[in-house]
């Protein structure tokens, strides 16, 4: 999620209908569970590039991933056709946090503007490149169990 200072916030002497302290109640949360939710609640996940730069965890980040990217050689380089525009891309910004409230790391993902694109005119065939280890795990299972060959 975005910093907090994005979300509007309600007015000097304004108060809620409903204010969430009438609900929640940390009591019953073990001292590790309450370390890792204050944890969460301190850090912020930057909503731009702009405000991402500003911070060397995630300068790391995106070069990590772009170096990634080169590696597995998930793009090369091509002209344009003429009069096409290329498809802008974005950064995604997400904190991967531990079970005791730490942060695992900082990951940055780049992601293609696909709502920009038409149907048929700039894209024909969609995919998704990417598998989760259990849907592998699972068919993995699925061709041993049946004895069906992998290629």
């Amino acid at each position: 999620m975005c910093s907090p200072t994005h979300l509007p916030s309600l007015k000097a002497g304004s108060s809620s209908r409903h204010p969430l302290h009438h609900f929640l109640n940390y009591d019953r949360f073990t001292n590790s569970h309450k370390t890792f939710l204050t944890s969460v609640a301190l850090e912020n996940e930057p909503c731009t590039f702009t405000e991402a730069m500003k911070h060397k965890e995630w300068r790391d980040a995106m070069q990590a991933k772009i170096q990634a990217l080169n590696q597995n050689q998930t793009w090369s380089l091509v002209p344009l056709p003429p009069g096409k525009k290329s498809i802008g891309c974005k950064w995604i910004y997400k904190i991967k946090w531990r079970s005791d409230g730490s942060i695992e790391r900082y990951k940055a993902r780049l992601v293609a503007k696909g709502y920009t694109q038409i149907e048929g005119v700039n894209f024909h065939n969609t995919y998704a490149p990417v598998a989760e280890l259990v849907t592998v795990r699972v068919l993995l299972a699925f061709a041993v169990a049946r004895g069906w060959p992998l290629h």
